[in-house]
């Protein structure tokens, strides 16, 4: 489906009437015009999630991702500093790296053997006396995206004028900052991912990440397999004291848990029966606070954040969606862990992350599946919109003067939309 009577293409003034508040409109899961816009006006403009510096922790390590649908390489040269550069070289767009990870002192094209430092630059040419002598290497690096990192996160920008990554983070960096603690006293690192596609757009998973409303019913299954004490931990939804909050610039949190927020906090409570073996492992190495700290670590927090437009720091690892067409999108799910910590944690998470999130796992194949069924759905009766309207008029007002909902609210929806509205205004 198409919208004739809007405007088509990246220069047309504006497709904001396809927010109305509470609902939006269908063709934006469908139109493929507004797909590439969105390429342009969001991902070409904004910060967006890349990688976590503990993928590229050492000089000459290089990992490939991507910033809408283009593709880059973040690598950490010879002085340690960290560049995203776009996989293309400067000659006939050949991709100049093919392997998702490693360490190098150089890239190179396979196609005529142009070669670049870790930076970006280009310092070799083979057959030089074929150019003119106007022909400058200095002119012809690899193309760089802007680069700012916050708590280990790092971000990057087409737009050169991009407000400073702080200032888009804003009210988000709070609950960044508790999120890291699940390093238990130790630096956070990555461990693994999972990775899929799913046939929808993107922005369906965006609305996902902070919808509590969803979880008793997808995720059924998942509470059958917990035990008591777990299953009264995520029956959040029965409760009153969970919230979801509009952080500003597109971002939210829901908070299911409010007691695992500052995984710091009310490290005397009873360690739970399922951690119990853990905590005994752990008592061999460390002292009884220490062993507190990890073992509270090891849950996860209680929380959900997203962070505008494709990362989310969701209870225990990261979600980061990457649009691959109007009705394609990639997920990836990455396991976190301690570095430097003790083996039998990072162990215990990653059995925790399997169990939810893993290919096999409870909540990975849930989700996927009603987020398909969204997609095919919105090819039916497109004149109908796609509500977010739950809580409107219920809310009440955050500390931080935006829109904060109980825990079933679409305000974290709402919020996003609003962000989205204004890109493409």
């Amino acid at each position: 489906m198409t919208l004739d009577h809007f405007p088509q293409g990246p220069q047309d003034a504006s497709y904001a009437p396809l927010v109305k508040g509470d609902r939006v409109a269908t063709p934006m899961y469908e139109d493929p015009a507004i797909f590439d816009v969105e390429m342009e006006k969001i991902f070409g403009k904004t910060w967006v999630w890349v990688g976590h510096e503990s993928e590229v922790p050492d000089k000459g390590n290089f990992k490939l991702s991507v910033v809408g649908t283009q593709p880059v390489i973040i690598s950490r040269d010879r002085k340690g500093a960290l560049h995203v550069l776009v996989n293309r070289c400067r000659h006939r767009a050949a991709t100049v790296c093919e392997i998702k990870k490693g360490k190098t002192s150089s890239f190179q094209c396979p196609y005529h053997g142009w070669g670049y430092a870790l930076d970006g630059s280009l310092r070799g040419v083979p057959y030089t006396e074929g150019y003119n002598t106007d022909f400058d290497k200095k002119d012809y690096g690899l193309k760089k995206l802007k680069v700012e990192t916050y708590q280990g996160m790092i971000f990057a920008s087409f737009n050169m004028d991009v407000e400073p990554l702080e200032d888009f983070l804003g009210n988000a960096k709070l609950w960044i900052d508790l999120f890291m603690k699940q390093g238990g006293g130790f630096p956070v690192k990555t461990l693994g991912e999972h990775q899929f596609k799913v046939p929808m757009n993107w922005k369906i998973q965006l609305e996902n990440t902070t919808d509590a409303y969803h979880f008793p019913v997808v995720h059924k299954s998942f509470m059958q397999s917990l035990d008591g004490e777990a299953t009264q931990q995520f029956s959040f939804l029965e409760d009153d004291d969970g919230w979801v909050e509009d952080l500003g610039n597109g971002h939210s949190v829901m908070v299911m848990m409010p007691e695992l927020n500052d995984l710091d906090d009310n490290l005397d409570a009873p360690i739970p029966e399922r951690f119990e073996a853990l905590a005994e492992t752990l008592r061999a190495d460390y002292d009884e606070a220490q062993v507190r700290r990890i073992v509270r670590a090891v849950g996860g927090c209680g929380f959900n954040l997203n962070l505008f437009p494709n990362a989310a720091c969701s209870l225990s690892f990261f979600r980061i969606l990457r649009p691959v067409s109007v009705q394609e999108t990639e997920i990836r799910h990455i396991a976190l862990g301690m570095d430097g910590g003790p083996e039998a944690a990072n162990q215990m998470r990653m059995r925790l992350h399997e169990h939810f999130q893993g290919p096999m796992g409870f909540g990975s194949p849930d989700d996927a599946e009603v987020w398909e069924r969204v997609q095919r759905g919105s090819a039916g009766a497109g004149d109908l919109d796609v509500m977010v309207n739950r809580g409107v008029g219920l809310e009440d007002t955050s500390p931080n003067g935006l829109p904060k909902g109980d825990i079933s609210a679409e305000t974290g929806m709402r919020a996003a939309y609003r962000k989205w509205q204004e890109m493409m205004a």
